[in-house]
């Protein structure tokens, strides 16, 4: 058979001979959740999935990924849905697809272990909702952690699917910590704990080709339980290690659709599709029909998140990652912190600085939450060190998991950074050696006394006992008892290319369009006044036209002094010829004040040393406090930072409340 007829058979009616594979790999789609976490800051929303969840649901996935990782915080917190509703949503339109997610053991859906109460309602709740594959990791590989979720898990009948984070001390597998042996131990630990299948969770894409096949034929020979291959393409080596993997007998890979994949995403499933087709690993997939949905997505979905893509690199590849290890979605969150306190430029001091931070809190694995506690901490320690002291401004997560927290570290925790870190910690300053949780308090019964007359159900309760800021703030939203700004609302496809379209025009230098006016000449009448603003004054030209004073000029002046009294003069503005005259010119531009006029307070100043969230006040207008006494918990990037009072005395004025956002610079309180 000639080469064009064998293409013609697959481009006619190949599928209809295309026999089954004897062992297809299964796959789970990632788009409705780690796609867009990845590439679009976790800011997909619900109504842009439903035009592609019944053809996702035709493809043949072994499961989708919908919910957990991010998207609790960022649905509540920036488009004002309800994480539950999604999954009930969703489920309505894949009729035979599994569901998954994303569970961070303890940490649910947090960045903190909760309370043994919380969880187990929390796993309840998500299996009552719709919820039928577990992935479940601990940032640690601590498994103590999963000994309360897992068995509600089991008790619900749900697929409890066992991670294993994959993170390296050396170039390659191997090394004296994370080598061939702690993977083993670490699967044959979730095979005792009745694990439905276990994943490598390969978070940052660092495990190379070659190590795949070598993990994946270890794990095979050693555990029962189906495999599963998660690796990010950051580092551009997961296609490769996917294909090796599988030829190791990998059971499960996950993938994309190719517009939601690569850079620090994952490998598309095309490719995939076509380089298995006909092989005893042939997924079955229809690519044909898979080019359908990336149609869809392609046009009419993704405009209106092209804006949250980062297209400063041409590369769709970071080959950095290998020497930080740092998840590709927390590094641009570095950037855009750093950024925002105009300190970009420290952005190679933080790459030096990250591997010694991750060093001394015991060489842990960068994922959530503790790639944001390596990160954050990082970030303080450049900007806030100096050659007199190391770790000046420790965060309160540093400080929990010095405690044990979080769990058991791989290597333990630099004892100097942690004596430091535990000095007047709250809870004790001997670290604890039990599971993290039997420290900890019931939460949920409390949570629901405090929002009491909002929440109408259990799932609002768990929100607000998760999230008990932002989820507060969201449940006011969802029962109109405020209005949720416009920072949180949808935008249409039209006004999504519309705005595309500006963007075009202001790069073009086509945006400012002058109109063309007639200039009246200067009259004989004209008179001169001097228009003083602030430090500033204008020489204006005015005309009496009818009556009516008319602006024909306006020079700025530069004051060399300051101006002890302003004389009245009109100061209309130039787009406005027609308006009257103010009686006083310094009234024309105010500036604007503060938040509580904090300027008209004497006293000393607490200011945002980095942008953020308000937490809460520990102090309150006429409370006494010490200099050093913890004043404001500021949270910058999930993490929560104690602000200590610059000085002794009274609280004079507070500017914020719980829930605002705040600037670097911000005075947040006045103390005298």
């Amino acid at each position: 058979m000639s080469d064009h007829s064998q293409v013609k058979m697959t481009d006619m009616n190949y599928d209809k001979k295309r026999p089954a594979a004897d062992n297809p790999v299964k796959v789970m789609d990632l788009t409705l959740r780690d796609g867009h976490q990845s590439l679009f800051a976790t800011r997909g929303r619900t109504e842009d999935m439903i035009p592609v969840a019944e053809l996702m649901d035709e493809v043949g996935f072994w499961a989708v990924e919908t919910w957990g990782g991010a998207t609790f915080d960022t649905m509540h917190r920036f488009l004002n849905e309800d994480p539950w509703e999604r999954i009930r949503t969703l489920k309505r339109y894949f009729k035979k697809t599994p569901f998954s997610m994303l569970l961070r053991a303890q940490n649910l859906v947090g960045y903190r272990n909760y309370s043994d109460d919380l969880a187990k309602a929390f796993v309840d709740r998500a299996a009552a909702n719709g919820m039928d594959i577990f992935r479940t990791f601990d940032a640690l590989n601590d498994y103590r952690n999963f000994e309360t979720v897992v068995p509600v898990i089991k008790e619900c009948g749900k697929h409890f699917q066992g991670c294993i984070c994959y993170t390296m001390t050396e170039p390659r597998l191997g090394g004296d910590v994370y080598n061939l042996d702690y993977y083993i131990k670490k699967a044959k630990a979730l095979e005792a704990m009745g694990a439905d299948s276990i994943c490598i969770k390969d978070m940052a894409g660092l495990i190379a080709p070659y190590d795949a096949y070598k993990l994946v034929k270890e794990l095979k020979q050693n555990v029962k339980p189906p495999i599963h291959l998660h690796s990010h393409f950051t580092s551009g080596m997961s296609p490769m290690s996917h294909l090796k993997a599988i030829e190791a007998g990998v059971d499960i890979i996950d993938t994309c659709m190719t517009p939601y994949a690569y850079r620090t995403s994952h490998a598309a499933i095309e490719p995939m599709v076509m380089t298995l087709l006909g092989t005893d690993r042939d997924t079955g997939f229809d690519i044909r029909h898979l080019a359908k949905i990336n149609e869809i997505l392609e046009k009419e979905i993704l405009p209106k998140y092209k804006h949250l893509l980062d297209t400063s690199k041409v590369s769709i590849i970071d080959i950095n990652v290998l020497l930080h290890q740092t998840p590709g979605g927390m590094l641009s969150n570095l950037v855009n912190q750093l950024r925002e306190m105009d300190a970009l430029d420290k952005i190679d001091e933080v790459y030096k600085e990250l591997p010694r931070v991750r060093k001394d809190l015991g060489q842990i694995p960068l994922v959530t939450p503790t790639s944001q506690i390596v990160g954050i901490q990082t970030v303080n320690n450049v900007l806030f060190d100096d050659e007199n002291e190391r770790y000046k401004m420790i965060t309160g997560q540093v400080k929990d998991l010095c405690y044990g927290l979080y769990g058991k570290t791989a290597v333990p925790i630099n004892p100097d950074i942690q004596k430091k870190a535990l000095k007047g910690y709250e809870r004790g300053e001997e670290p604890i050696t039990c599971r993290p949780a039997e420290v900890l308090e019931p939460e949920l019964a409390k949570a629901q006394e405090e929002i009491k007359g909002l929440a109408v159900d259990l799932d609002d309760e768990i929100l607000y006992a998760i999230y008990p800021v932002t989820g507060k703030k969201f449940l006011k939203w969802k029962y109109g008892k405020e209005e949720p700004p416009e920072s949180v609302k949808a935008k249409t496809l039209e006004e999504a290319l519309a705005e595309e379209e500006l963007v075009k025009k202001a790069l073009a230098g086509e945006l400012i369009e002058k109109p063309a006016k007639e200039v009246p000449a200067k009259g004989e009448n004209s008179r001169t006044f001097n228009v003083f603003v602030d430090d500033e004054y204008f020489e204006v030209g005015v005309d009496e036209v009818g009556g009516t004073p008319l602006v024909s000029y306006v020079q700025p002046q530069v004051v060399q002094a300051p101006v002890a009294a302003a004389p009245q003069a009109p100061a209309a503005a130039p787009q406005a010829p027609a308006a009257a005259p103010p009686k006083t010119p310094a009234a024309a531009a105010p500036a604007a004040p503060a938040p509580a006029d904090s300027g008209a307070v004497e006293g000393t100043k607490l200011t945002a040393p980095m942008p953020g969230m308000i937490v809460k006040y520990e102090k309150q207008v006429g409370d006494t406090v010490e200099e050093g006494e913890t004043m404001v918990i500021l949270e910058a990037m999930k993490m929560e930072n104690a602000l200590p009072a610059p000085a002794s005395g009274t609280v004079k004025a507070i500017n914020y409340g719980s829930g605002d956002s705040v600037s670097k610079d911000d005075v947040l309180c006045v103390i005298g």
